[in-house]
């Protein structure tokens, strides 16, 4: 049976081959056995990267663990901990970390799919073991102490607020809807569990940003927490691009290439003008708002998702800081040159070289960084007869000055001119 097959095996690899072709096969043979050895080599090495890079950003389970030993132990509080750390209904699954510090994964609650965040200190010992993070994270809940009365816990949330939001008159209303979201049980009183869970993810720059724009139509909602840990509702598309080349691989593969496969799998240009314009509406959302303005210090493609209905949704708020926040930053900063006074990765200032300090003033405000981020975005595949006014509008728009002397009247006239343009194109249609 073996021979038999054997010269079947022969019969259909051989016979239909030219007598030429046959000579030369062993030097085939050398060839494809290369690049089979070459395309085995790279794989591997592909593989290995992408588990080692896992195991460095991936640490769900040292989350879990740290968060659960505290709940049980009285320490902390949330509406999401039973159901993490007794019913399990809510579960961790796809990781989508971009940092060991700060853990973000897809999950599940209640049968409904959300997104996870928490965080963990960068001094992990070697193994990887949580007993470590245990002993940090007792720091992280030491506040507010025992007897703290309901009064001084109120002041302490206004303190902290006016420290990095500024003096805003709405303050007394946002520290009524963090005791709110803190008192889990609904009784009308916060436990001391319930204050030291809320006090720590208020350190949280991005959570505090959604108790603050909880309102707004273009930020994720919170759906609940558990000590430092929180859940928010899942953005189905959690950046402009569809495809992000791994850090591991970009050197290998060219910018033309991953920018013609994004362009390729971008929705329809009349879907990317709809989710330009609820990213221009979050520009304005975030200017001059209740609790005051924000900074976006990192306009990144990987910041900006959308919904199923082609929604503009934040899908990471980590970069936006307040400007009261970026000021104090900036405030008496030594430095050399403009680069020396930039808060997150691009919030500058520029620097008075006479007294080498940083100025206060940032220099690109939000919206000419999203404009710059939208000229790529937006302006492939864009309708003909709109193309040449869309491209004049981003140009204007790119070049607004940060200075305060400009921005109350270029910023607002800039960016309703654009938002009018787009929805003119796309209102009365399916689109709209």
């Amino acid at each position: 049976m073996t021979r038999s097959l054997r010269r079947l095996v022969h019969l259909v690899l051989f016979c239909p081959l030219s007598k030429g072709l046959q000579s030369r096969l062993p030097a085939i043979k050398v060839k494809y056995l290369f690049l089979a050895w070459l395309g085995i080599l790279v794989g591997s090495w592909v593989i290995y990267m992408h588990y080692s890079t896992y195991s460095e950003l991936c640490r769900g389970h040292v989350c879990h663990v740290v968060i659960c030993d505290h709940y049980r132990r009285g320490i902390i509080s949330g509406s999401s901990c039973k159901s993490l750390c007794e019913q399990n209904t809510l579960t961790l699954q796809r990781c989508m970390s971009t940092s060991p510090t700060h853990q973000v994964y897809g999950g599940v609650w209640k049968e409904k799919p959300v997104i996870i965040k928490c965080g963990i200190e960068e001094t992990l010992r070697g193994d990887g073991s949580p007993d470590s993070v245990l002993r940090q994270e007792m720091a992280l809940f030491d506040k507010p102490t025992r007897g703290t009365s309901m009064d001084e816990f109120r002041e302490m949330l206004h303190s902290f607020l006016k420290s990095n939001l500024g003096e805003q008159p709405s303050l007394g209303t946002l520290v009524g809807r963090i005791i709110t979201l803190a008192d889990v049980n609904q009784d009308g009183k916060v436990s001391l569990a319930e204050a030291k869970s809320v006090w720590a993810l208020l350190q949280v720059n991005e959570f505090l940003l959604m108790v603050a724009l909880q309102e707004k139509e273009h930020t994720p909602k919170l759906l609940g927490f558990c000590g430092d840990l929180y859940v928010t509702e899942r953005v189905g598309h959690s950046s402009l691009y569809r495809l992000e080349v791994p850090r591991y691989l970009q050197p290998l593969v060219p910018t033309a290439l991953s920018t013609s496969l994004n362009q390729w799998l971008a929705p329809a240009w009349p879907r990317r003008a709809r989710i330009t314009i609820g990213l221009l509406e979050f520009v304005e959302e975030v200017f001059h708002g209740s609790y005051g303005s924000f900074y976006m210090c990192d306009a990144s493609p990987r910041h900006v998702g959308y919904n199923s209905k082609y929604d503009c949704k934040m899908a990471d708020l980590r970069s936006v800081a307040s400007e009261m926040a970026v000021r104090g930053f900036l405030k008496g900063r030594r430095c050399e040159t403009n680069v020396d006074c930039t808060y997150g990765k691009d919030c500058t200032a520029t620097c008075d070289k006479l007294v080498k300090q940083c100025n206060t003033e940032v220099v690109q405000p939000n919206l000419a960084k999203v404009c710059q981020l939208l000229q790529e975005y937006l302006l492939f595949g864009a309708p003909p007869d709109l193309r040449q006014d869309l491209e004049k509008q981003l140009r204007t728009c790119v070049t607004l000055s940060g200075l305060a002397s400009q921005m109350e009247v270029h910023h607002s006239l800039v960016l309703n001119n654009l938002k009018t343009l787009l929805w003119k194109k796309i209102s009365n249609t399916k689109y709209s």
